[in-house]
């Protein structure tokens, strides 16, 4: 499998690598491993779904909706 660091998904989903971190960290990007310091992050991994915004917070109240 390949993998790409978090400086590299920052720039493929356009945010910070510390955000890609919290998001690791949470367990919210499957396939996500740590290897010493580092996180590895599957180049086929979708960005997660940042619950900070308008259409985060909708697709978050439809997911309990449908529990």
């Amino acid at each position: 499998m390949d993998y790409m660091t978090l400086r590299e998904a920052s720039e493929k989903w356009g945010v910070t690598a510390r955000q890609i971190n919290y998001y690791c960290t949470a367990g919210r990007i499957p396939g996500a491993v740590k290897m010493a310091t580092i996180w590895l992050i599957p180049k086929d991994a979708e960005k997660p779904v940042d619950g900070r915004t308008k259409q985060g917070k909708e697709q978050k109240n439809e997911s309990h909706s449908t529990s």
